[in-house]
């Protein structure tokens, strides 16, 4: 008689139910978990596998089949845990024609700065959400955020266009509260206004464009790169940058001949090692990964170690994972293309096999004894030392590259070495086609995950997925979860899961939100 078990487990285990982009088997989303991932990893922008127009078409049906109030949950979620910047403001536009109460409660939890502000006209007068004006309560919304917002908020928010901070004045009209107000309206659309009421910063400004020599005002430091600028200009505009601008402008302050100047370089190194600032800036552990990366040999070693330790104090809120931990970052060719997708001439230099990395390398400098198991179409060798700097081992990781994916290949190795696991973290695209089995059931993926179970019954998976898909070679279940994403808010979802804490859903998750 055939062996009862064996052929019972694999009755047991879900038939995959749909193709990925590689035509190969996979497991579809349930629609909010899809709209949830596309919330928390897409940009609207192509990559790999798909186009903009896609992920756009993917949102808008979503978002007809489910909750309005989890559309909100997720568009919050997004923009506060997440630091996504398109996919919540599509959603906050959408629930203006849909639900205009609950995006009353939505709107300023997600438009928190002049860039959100301009992005939700945009998507707003495109028609995309139904509508190609404001319409009468958007309106408001934007004329009350322009009228609580100050001088100071609204020269920051003038920076950028397409529209610009005075198309949607235009379109608004909001009312000036006081003089000062009044006269920055007039001077930001080149109406007339009053010379002695405009606020002291712009005045400023204007007195310096007739006269380079006077002090550099107090106005965005972007008004002021925009002009042609000495080096001693160059360094007093150091101490004006935001903790991210700094960040984001080292070599062109090279460029621009500032660290030749005694004691300017310590001055960098210093305010990049302040950790209330780096807070306060919200830089995400990549953003300083690939900075690393990026800057050039004329930035002194102070500065480059600077920002080696504000890669390091950015994971001390990783949690540490007790048990035995195996992670396994995907370094397939896919892997290789912008994390937030293809843009002409602005492509992003973080690409998904540099966040995968590093999830590899926070998780195992946070909890001793982890072993990392890169894979592409079969699992590499690599050997990465648990006391080196993060950005060291992340570096070392992202540097394979290539291949096809085989998402079971840890998996299989596990099995194949019969290693005894508590949590496994797989970090991919989820684009698995090495291991297709067409017409056999279950994935490859979810075969060898039975096999694991066998021998190790309290064991976890997490796939953490980094493309917004829709698909995963694991289904869901209760020792099984996919989660979305690329922010610290992903580390403690790991964390939750693998303790058994309540919420360890990344659907139940983000139904915590508090809109």
């Amino acid at each position: 008689m055939a062996n009862k078990q064996l052929f019972a487990s694999a009755r047991a285990l879900p038939k995959a139910d749909t193709l990925n982009c590689e035509m190969a088997p996979a497991y579809g989303y349930e629609p909010r978990h899809k709209l949830a991932q596309l919330a928390a990893t897409g940009t609207l922008q192509d990559n790999f596998y798909s186009g903009a127009d896609t992920q756009l078409a993917h949102v808008m049906g979503l978002v007809k089949a489910v909750d309005p109030a989890f559309v909100a949950r997720a568009a919050v979620y997004a923009r506060s845990k997440g630091a996504m910047k398109d996919m919540p403001t599509l959603l906050a536009a959408w629930l203006t024609v849909s639900e205009p109460d609950l995006a009353i409660r939505v709107f300023s939890r997600v438009i928190d700065s002049g860039r959100m502000l301009r992005t939700f006209v945009q998507i707003m007068r495109s028609g995309v959400v139904g509508r190609t004006s404001l319409g009468t309560r958007p309106k408001r919304l934007v004329q009350q955020w322009l009228e609580k917002a100050s001088i100071e908020t609204l020269m920051k928010a003038s920076v950028g266009k397409d529209p610009s901070l005075a198309d949607i004045v235009r379109m608004v009209h909001p009312r000036p509260t006081d003089p000062a107000r009044r006269a920055f309206y007039g001077w930001l659309l080149g109406r007339p206004y009053d010379v002695a009421a405009l606020p002291l910063e712009i005045a400023g400004f204007e007195a310096w464009k007739r006269d380079r020599s006077q002090p550099l005002p107090a106005v965005p430091f972007e008004w002021l790169t925009a002009e042609p600028l000495t080096t001693p200009q160059w360094v007093e505009l150091v101490d004006r940058m935001g903790w991210q601008a700094l960040r984001m402008n080292l070599n062109t302050l090279a460029r621009h001949g500032v660290f030749q100047v005694d004691g300017v370089a310590a001055r960098v190194a210093d305010r990049l090692s302040d950790a209330e600032a780096q807070s306060r800036a919200r830089v995400m552990p990549y953003q300083l990964q690939v900075a690393l990366g990026t800057v050039d040999g004329a930035v002194p070693l102070t500065i480059q170690a600077a920002l080696e330790e504000a890669l390091d104090r950015s994971l001390t809120g990783v949690p540490t994972v007790p048990g035995r931990v195996v992670v396994a970052p995907d370094v397939s060719g896919s892997m290789s293309s912008p994390l937030t997708g293809y843009r002409k001439g602005a492509s992003s230099k973080v690409r998904c096999i540099d966040v995968a990395a590093l999830t590899a390398a926070a998780i195992m400098r946070r909890t001793p004894g982890t072993r990392v198991m890169p894979f592409a179409q079969e699992v590499v060798a690599l050997d990465l030392y648990p006391l080196a700097r993060v950005a060291v081992n992340a570096a070392r990781l992202a540097a394979i590259g290539g291949g096809g994916t085989n998402v079971s290949a840890p998996l299989a190795r596990l099995n194949a070495d019969r290693t005894e696991v508590d949590l496994v973290v797989i970090v991919s695209d989820n684009q698995s086609w090495i291991d297709a089995q067409h017409g056999h059931g279950a994935t490859a993926t979810m075969n060898e995950w039975s096999r694991l179970k066998k021998r190790c019954p309290g064991t976890k998976l997490v796939c953490i997925d980094l493309q917004p898909h829709g698909t995963t070679q694991a289904q869901e279940r209760a020792d099984i979860l996919n989660v979305g994403g690329f922010s610290d808010a992903v580390f403690e979802t790991v964390a939750r899961f693998a303790a058994g804490l309540p919420g360890k859903d990344w659907v139940g998750e983000i139904m915590e939100t508090v809109v």
